[in-house]
């Protein structure tokens, strides 16, 4: 595979990345829900995973599956 030459890292195409985004995705959709149907219980608890994904995705990145990561395989689009 060629370098590229703009010099993008590649960000957002790790499954560090898609967890991440994935864990603040659910935690929003959840918190919606919740203050839809009063639930601050709910909603404070999607408050709180939503403060754990980018930590989840940086534990994940830190164990090999973030974009330069040896654990991580490149697709070719």
């Amino acid at each position: 595979m060629t370098s590229n030459p703009i010099g993008d890292p590649g960000h957002g195409h790790s499954p560090a990345a898609w967890t991440s985004v994935l864990i603040m995705l659910v935690a929003i959709a959840a918190g919606t829900v919740g203050l839809f149907i009063d639930q601050l219980v709910v909603v404070y608890a999607s408050a709180v995973l939503l403060v754990l994904g980018p930590i989840v995705g940086f534990i994940v990145s830190k164990a090999g599956y973030g974009v330069n990561g040896p654990k991580y395989q490149p697709k070719g689009h």
